[in-house]
């Protein structure tokens, strides 16, 4: 199986699984985890476009599992993480790798991992930088890159 047919597997798989552990959303950790992978895919080129927090915003807003979530609140807290990032990305990014680590419970450090590959992979595919930042949640939840193949 090629790289990339092993990475169409994980985003099919991974909106799956992480359609699931989206249902998790209303616990303290993992949706601030949760909404700083967001910002931090969006923001891995260094920067947010207003078209990726569009993006992003929609997704959070639209996804069936979030209905019970306090769809608002994580909006705000993922508007917030774009704003620290934007303002100064490399402490933003520190600060959201901090907030993405306090998530402990394995089952949501992979769901969270399988919502950034959703999100690096909304355009159809993933852009080196993407695949980096990716990777750094990977690294900040202790789990292990070629799991998820970056």
């Amino acid at each position: 199986m090629s790289f990339l047919d092993k990475l169409r597997q994980l985003a099919t798989e991974g909106t799956r699984i992480a359609q699931e552990g989206l249902e998790r959303l209303n616990s303290g950790s993992f949706a601030d985890g949760a909404m700083a992978t967001c910002a931090l895919i969006a923001a891995a080129d260094g920067q947010v476009s207003p078209q990726e927090r569009a993006r992003t915003a929609q997704f959070i807003s639209s996804t069936d599992k979030l209905r019970g979530a306090n769809v608002a609140e994580l909006r705000q807290k993922y508007e917030a993480y774009c704003d620290k990032v934007s303002r100064d990305y490399e402490l933003g990014k520190l600060e959201l790798l901090q907030v993405i680590g306090r998530v402990k419970n394995p089952e949501e450090a992979r769901a969270m991992v399988q919502l950034a590959l959703i999100i690096a992979n909304a355009d159809g595919q993933l852009a080196d930088r993407e695949k980096g930042a990716v990777r750094e949640v990977v690294f900040a939840l202790g789990l292990n890159p070629a799991e998820f193949g970056v």
